[in-house]
């Protein structure tokens, strides 16, 4: 039996663990990123290591989130990370040079190396066969060390592509129908490989769109083949000597296979609150639209920028419509504004942002009141823009594009004949923007600078031997980490600053949910289904962590916030039986008894509720290095105990 592409990268990068499903692997890490807004917190875990020098393949600092300079404390950050870089070994890509996952896709990404990077949307990187994880910035920062990423082996889906998109229908389109087919828990404990003659007729740029969102599905990461097209795009990146061609053994056998056709796709978009709500745009009707956004990790390649101009191009943005443009990259940026596609982007009325995440982040940009947005990025959770009433939709940029001129939610098949673009034979090389670390003999000489925003790690402590405390909050299904640790422009200056973000810890859900923490001491936290899903921010563990939360006790997890809670040392447990959920209320006294002693000798785990008088079994499904870090307190604390 052969392996599929996935399979064969884990295989090559295998440093503990067997390829059993289920089971905990390490896999050696090539390559890793960061990007500002979770960067800071992952650097002052890396110095707490007490490693000189990163020990990967080659670790990149982008700068690309907290753009937005209100004051001291995201240039102070930028600064910080931009000296750590030059003393510890890493690669700075500075503010304006564009967002982390399209300049790495551009300049640093490699077909068949592993890559992690503390941002949800890192499998970007698998446009090119690059087998790439989103991550805490703890994972990070051992992996920078030279330690193994560890992840549960997961079990693997063939996404079969036939056909050819038809005019006027988009990469986004592709992944916006897997989501409607396998829903934002869909992914989870899975990869998505895609496959089939269909791959062929999908650009690299097109193929980034689709394996960044498959954050979305909950997916540990998806990829692409490394074929021809693939090499075509490294060549135009000037880089063609890091191409290798990589695709899955024939006989593979994958746990499942969906088939999509992609000549009967049609123009989709994603309703308000979740990517997974997936209708045609054709189906949703006109109705009047009050903002259009174009840009994020997931659309702002050259491709995206030029259909997009060419759909502007002669023609006004609607009067009720207010459009932004946020180009991926310096790259992108440049080339758009020597072919002239950049003033055609002005001219229709478009708003120029600089290259950054910017909106998709809540950073600038917030829609009106109850404003219906059309958003070219990969989250519409509730609140995430900014504006809490926001309608906030997922589409393309041609769909973005049309409705921007028509003022309603418009099918951009109405528009006509579709602009032709071909990818370019080359794209515009210039990385004086990138900051090389110092050389070795040097780095004993830098000096890294420290604003006064910049905190310490959480201190943290042993598993206590019982753990005895109240439900200080109980939530829903689909709980994300916007919900836990919002993000937009008043929270994200905060992350280097564990006190003062935990302040906002939760305060979508419960307003009085750190003040509470704060007069209890310690507590536990009772969730529903797909609990954390979304962003990799490790703050959504670390503020309940500060605030004294021992505990939190689901239905089921999201993948990268059990590590995160794992990683800060707070028990992340499952209820054996979904329905004991309801039989727990908030502010009943809880008791897990024995607990240490029970994790440590791998005994079932009991939930007893004081109050009712009620026993329910949990699930701790840890493995031996889990439970370990776990007892140590996290794991900075284990990785001191290992030496």
């Amino acid at each position: 039996m052969g392996y599929t592409l996935a399979q064969k990268l884990i295989k090559s990068h295998l440093l503990s663990g067997d390829m059993t499903v289920g089971s905990e692997i390490g896999l050696k890490i090539d390559q890793t990123l960061t990007q500002d807004a979770t960067g800071t917190m992952a650097y002052l875990e890396f110095e707490a290591m007490g490693v000189p020098r990163v020990k990967t393949e080659r670790s990149v600092a982008y700068i690309d989130h907290n753009t937005l300079q209100t004051g001291f404390e995201n240039a102070d950050d930028h600064r910080y990370i931009q000296t750590v870089c030059k003393k510890h070994g890493l690669y700075f890509s500075r503010p304006g040079n564009g967002i982390c996952h399209q300049v790495h896709l551009e300049r640093f990404g490699i077909p068949g190396k592993t890559l992690i990077g503390s941002d949800s949307h890192t499998p970007t990187g698998g446009g090119i066969g690059m087998l790439a994880f989103g991550a805490g910035g703890l994972d990070v920062a051992v992996a920078m060390g030279g330690g193994p990423y560890y992840i549960t082996m997961p079990k693997m889906v063939r996404v079969n592509l036939t056909g050819r998109l038809q005019p006027w229908v988009a990469a986004k389109d592709v992944i916006l129908e897997v989501l409607r087919r396998m829903s934002v828990k869909g992914g989870v404990g899975k990869i998505v490989e895609y496959g089939g003659e269909g791959v062929q007729s999908l650009s690299v740029p097109e193929r980034a769109t689709i394996t960044n969102m498959g954050a979305e599905l909950g997916a540990s990461t998806s990829i692409f083949p490394s074929d021809e097209i693939t090499r075509e795009f490294m060549r135009a990146q000037g880089r063609e000597a890091d191409w290798v061609a990589l695709a899955p053994d024939a006989d593979a056998v994958y746990d499942e296979v969906i088939d999509i056709d992609l000549s009967a796709l049609r123009p989709l978009a994603a309703c308000p609150h979740s990517p997974d709500a997936v209708k045609a745009v054709e189906d949703i009707g006109g109705i009047p639209v009050d903002q259009c956004c174009i840009g994020s990790c997931t659309n702002s390649s050259l491709m995206d920028m030029l259909k997009v101009a060419a759909i502007l191009k002669g023609k006004t943005v609607h009067p009720r419509v207010s459009l932004s443009i946020a180009p991926g990259s310096k790259q992108v940026y440049n080339m758009l504004a020597q072919n002239g596609a950049l003033a055609d982007l002005i001219a229709a009325g478009a708003r120029i942002l600089e290259c950054a995440c910017g909106p998709c982040i809540g950073m600038g940009q917030s829609p009106n009141s109850k404003g219906v947005s059309l958003r070219t990025f990969n989250r519409n959770f509730e609140g995430r823009s900014g504006t809490a009433d926001a309608q906030v939709y997922l589409v393309s940029p041609e769909t973005a594009a049309a409705s921007a001129l028509t003022g309603v939610f418009t099918d951009p098949r109405t528009l006509g004949e579709m602009p032709k673009i071909a990818m370019p034979h080359s794209f515009l090389i210039n990385d004086n923007m990138i900051e090389p670390p110092a050389p070795v003999e040097e780095m004993d000489q830098v000096e890294i600078v420290r604003g006064p925003n910049i905190k310490p790690f959480p201190q943290t402590s042993p598993l206590m031997e019982t753990v005895e405390a109240k439900v200080l909050l109980k939530v829903g299904d689909n709980i994300t980490t916007d919900h836990i640790m919002p993000a937009g422009a008043k929270i994200l200056p905060l992350r280097s600053n564990i006190p003062a973000i935990s302040e906002h810890c939760f305060v979508r859900c419960d307003p009085e949910f750190p003040a509470r923490c704060k007069a209890e001491g310690q507590g536990i936290i009772i969730g529903g289904a797909n609990y954390g899903q979304g962003s990799s921010r490790e703050h959504a563990a670390l503020a309940p962590l500060y605030l004294g939360i021992k505990a939190v006790i689901v239905k089921s997890f999201a993948r990268i916030h059990v590590a995160n809670l794992i990683n800060a040392g707070i028990l992340p447990l499952t209820f054996a039986d979904e329905a004991d959920y309801d039989a727990i209320s908030f502010g009943d006294e809880l008791c897990l008894p024995d607990i240490r002693r029970r994790l440590d000798h791998g005994e079932p785990v009991v939930l007893l509720d004081k109050t009712t008088g009620r026993e329910f079994p949990l699930c701790a499904n840890f493995s031996r290095r889990q439970v370990d870090m776990l007892l140590a307190g996290g794991l900075l604390d284990y990785t001191r105990e290992q030496g």
